[in-house]
């Protein structure tokens, strides 16, 4: 891979031979960039999207960059590896690059899944990618939440033994809402990464005001953070996450990648360098989130459906006390939810839409 950039650095065959121009304007406000469905009847509440993304600045990007496909842009793929890395103060060493946090969370499950052991996770969490761990050998131990839906660290830590390879941590949990504080998280990860691997996903953190634990990576070999693109950026169709941990760790772990950061295309690639410099889309987007889910909380807890507190764009709640059947009446209303997560209270989660998307949400369930 060094080998191949290098040459391409020396033919000049990069993002100035490519045309792909320097992305310096801020977009318009994220209400007048709300993405159009194909569909526009359907309301998709289901898959914790950004339903005002991606920004004018993304996309404009992206388009410019539609010339460019032709060519394996190396070049373009270092410049966001090196964007990334600025932005949490690391180096390039320190980041990898997937198709999306779920290529890095495929590949963390492999690379951890080496020898036979198990894999500590919270039930419930989001799991959908243990299946490549439980496929490699890994035996999957699922610790229960609190009783307010956060997780057990400390049952987590216990349960640590010398088979347990992996510690799976989503902070703000997917699909409660719920998250670890700081100093909880950090006490943790000094603790069990003495014993075995410890991975944070963060892809909804971005909508908290917590900072991320990637200055903790330097001195810590054990510690792997998931981030993605798809969430705050609105790039969930892009496809473009990425791995942060020690120089070391990333090295291995990219040996487990067909073609090492080869996965993101340029013109994702084009997109997500745009949106790391569109501050002023994510300060709305947050803002927008924020309203929206106050709304949608203050509703369902008016129809006696209990709410969990939520750090993210989406709500979990229960609907033991509902008396219509609620995904009939999603379905009744062209609305697009999830799925019951917990039979035992009969817990679902809403991705929160726009204020409009809610309001039609909340019509339905009346």
């Amino acid at each position: 891979m060094n080998n191949r950039r290098n040459w391409l650095k020396q033919t000049s065959l990069g993002i100035v031979g490519l045309g792909i121009i320097p992305f310096e304007s801020f977009s318009n406000p994220t209400k007048e960039n709300i993405f159009e469905e194909k569909n526009t009847s359907l309301i998709r509440l289901k898959s914790n999207e950004n339903p005002y993304g991606p920004s004018s600045l993304a996309k404009n990007a992206m388009s410019n960059s539609i010339n460019a496909s032709n060519r394996y842009d190396w070049e373009l793929l270092d410049e966001l590896i090196g964007k990334i890395a600025q932005k949490h103060n690391l180096t390039d060493q320190n980041i990898l690059l997937g198709a999306g946090s779920s290529e890095i969370l495929n590949t963390v499950a492999l690379y951890c899944s080496k020898k036979s052991g198990n894999l500590i996770i919270a039930e419930t969490t989001f799991d959908y990618w243990t299946v490549t761990a439980e496929n490699a050998g890994l035996k999957k131990i699922a610790i229960p939440l609190t009783k307010d839906k956060k997780h057990d660290l400390s049952a987590m830590l216990s349960a640590i033994d010398t088979d347990t390879k992996m510690v799976y941590i989503c902070n703000p949990n997917n699909p409660t809402g719920t998250i670890c504080t700081n100093e909880a998280l950090i006490n943790f990860i000094n603790e069990a990464t003495k014993k075995t691997k410890v991975l944070v996903d963060e892809a909804y953190l971005d909508y908290t005001d917590q900072p991320s634990l990637a200055n903790l990576v330097s001195e810590n070999k054990n510690l792997i953070i998931a981030k993605t693109f798809s969430k705050i950026y609105g790039l969930a169709g892009s496809r473009v996450g990425y791995a942060i941990a020690h120089s070391e760790t990333i090295q291995e772990i990219g040996q487990l990648q067909f073609s090492t950061n080869a996965s993101v295309s340029v013109v994702s690639a084009s997109g997500a360098l745009a949106s790391l410099k569109d501050y002023k889309f994510v300060k709305e987007t947050i803002l927008l989130n924020a309203e929206a889910r106050k709304y949608t909380i203050e509703q369902l807890e008016n129809l006696k459906i209990p709410c969990i507190a939520s750090h993210t764009n989406f709500v979990y709640f229960s609907l033991e006390n509902y008396s219509k059947d609620f995904f009939e009446q999603l379905k009744k209303n062209n609305i697009l939810g999830t799925k019951l997560y917990e039979e035992k209270g009969k817990w679902s989660r809403i991705t929160i839409g726009t204020m409009k998307e809610m309001n039609q949400f909340i019509k339905a369930l009346e």
